[in-house]
């Protein structure tokens, strides 16, 4: 079972505080992130389109982000096997996932797929997921804009939220790919005490 549904809870409690719900209405709402990241965007566009290096496999059907796919070509699917062992492909696995369907992909610059992620699935909603990626000088600036709307049971309050924690996080770990790894930091020596003086 998806875990984003058996947690929507927690996820509500834990995302609120940083949402960036753009526009919200009583059928729909709007997400969007920003990030510079540290890699040309022929790298970036790559590891995008490997979902398994950076996509949460907390937000999967599996639980393991090994089960993930892309393919970045119009109709292409971001997709997900339900394997009973790490040897299963698509045909001898026990099931598959539609997360999204690629409706735009043009190489290092933009991808836009169309899909309703984690419990919006089951409902009556259309989403629209575009990425895209912007050089600048040896970085990349990368932006996630998912736009909801349709019919759904979830108040859109506390759904714009949790679904606005999700996106964020996974272009957190996409740039986090690409992050230095930072330098262990030495804690400085106590100083020895001085001596006290006899008087």
């Amino acid at each position: 079972m998806f875990r984003f549904i058996l947690s929507i809870t927690a996820i509500f409690m834990a995302t609120a505080a940083q949402a960036e719900v753009t526009n919200t209405a009583d059928n729909g709402f709007t997400v969007k992130h920003q990030e510079l990241v540290k890699g040309s965007a022929e790298e970036v566009w790559k590891t995008i389109i490997a979902p398994a290096r950076w996509w949460n496999g907390d937000h999967s059907f599996s639980g393991n982000a090994d089960n993930f796919y892309l393919v970045a070509q119009a109709g292409g699917c971001f997709c997900e096997l339900l394997r009973k062992t790490d040897a299963d492909n698509i045909k001898s696995a026990e099931g598959s996932v539609q997360h999204m369907r690629v409706i735009f992909a043009q190489n290092n610059k933009a991808l836009r797929m169309s899909g309703a992620l984690g419990p919006l699935q089951a409902e009556a909603v259309t989403g629209t997921l575009t990425i895209s990626l912007q050089p600048d000088g040896e970085n990349t600036g990368v932006s996630f804009v998912y736009k909801v709307g349709g019919y759904m049971e979830f108040p859109v309050e506390q759904i714009a939220p949790a679904v606005d924690g999700v996106i964020g996080e996974q272009l957190t770990r996409l740039a986090a790919v690409f992050a230095p790894e930072e330098e262990a930091e030495t804690e400085p020596e106590d100083e020895p005490e001085e001596a006290e003086q006899a008087e």
